[in-house]
């Protein structure tokens, strides 16, 4: 556990820089959010609905938009990042947009630590699992913290994706689809603006679609849907094509990009 303290600690000062870089960057468009766009992608709002009076528990929530997003359509919700940057400036959206929700800072799988409330939804999506080593842990902890009868839902990409190497600019296939050891990478830059100067350094895990379905169902969901899509919402990997409807897939669809899963605690 030392070795992944060491990790988590390095990751959490990359994701307090990045922080910086994203709340000013065309991606987030911070000023469009602020004057009432939303940051929800259409996947998550067609599986979630109506969550008007719903309590909403959003796990890695970066700096906040989604669950701020979550908090206009009525939902109370708690917001749980690693990065005590992202934090406060959800914090200050939430203040500043004078909405009602909350937002703790601690390593998602501790949030059982601090959050003991349980919520009619556990939220999560796009780049979120690969931060954490081991996802028994972490479908115990979203367990744990949903109502009996409540909703799980994640999108995420897919882990295909995850198998490429993209720091040269294309897509190299160099990391195991079920690979164990740790990957680091380092580098110049953010998805979000790939010409900041700010360095990135990472340590990530890569986890096959069989093992997060088990870390859910050994924690005692039952899965209502596994859905896979040859096309993401975000233009965040090398010479993605732009559709019409406003996604983006690459250019012979050889592989999903991005899955979703919603899931019930009996």
């Amino acid at each position: 556990m030392d070795t992944n303290k060491k990790y988590f600690e390095t990751n959490k000062a990359t994701w307090n820089n990045k922080v910086k870089e994203h709340a000013k960057s065309d991606m987030y468009d911070l000023e469009a959010f602020k004057s009432g766009k939303t940051s929800l992608m259409p996947y998550e709002l067609d599986a979630l609905r109506d969550v008007d009076g719903k309590s909403l528990l959003h796990l890695q929530c970066h700096f906040g938009q989604d669950t701020l997003s979550w908090s206009r359509m009525g939902a109370k919700c708690v917001g749980v990042d690693l990065s005590d940057e992202g934090i406060k400036l959800a914090q200050n959206l939430n203040d500043e947009l004078q909405l009602d929700a909350k937002f703790v800072c601690c390593n998602v799988l501790d949030t059982s630590e601090f959050i003991k409330n349980t919520f009619d939804i556990v939220f999560t999506s796009y780049g979120v699992i690969g931060w954490l080593p081991d996802l028994k842990p972490w479908g115990k902890m979203i367990s744990e913290r949903l109502k009996k009868g409540g909703t799980f839902y994640m999108a995420e990409f897919h882990p295909i994706v995850w198998m490429f190497d993209y720091l040269d600019g294309k897509p190299i296939m160099k990391y195991g689809y079920m690979q164990d050891d740790v990957i680091y990478e380092e580098y110049e830059g953010t998805y979000a603006n790939q010409d900041s100067k700010m360095v990135s350094r990472e340590y990530g895990w890569n986890h096959g679609l069989g093992e997060v379905v088990s870390a859910l169902t050994e924690a005692g969901l039952h899965i209502e849907f596994l859905n896979e899509y040859d096309e993401s919402p975000y233009n965040v990997l090398p010479d993605l094509i732009e559709t019409e409807n406003g996604m983006f897939v690459i250019k012979d669809k050889l592989y999903p990009l991005i899955f979703e899963i919603k899931a019930t605690k009996f």
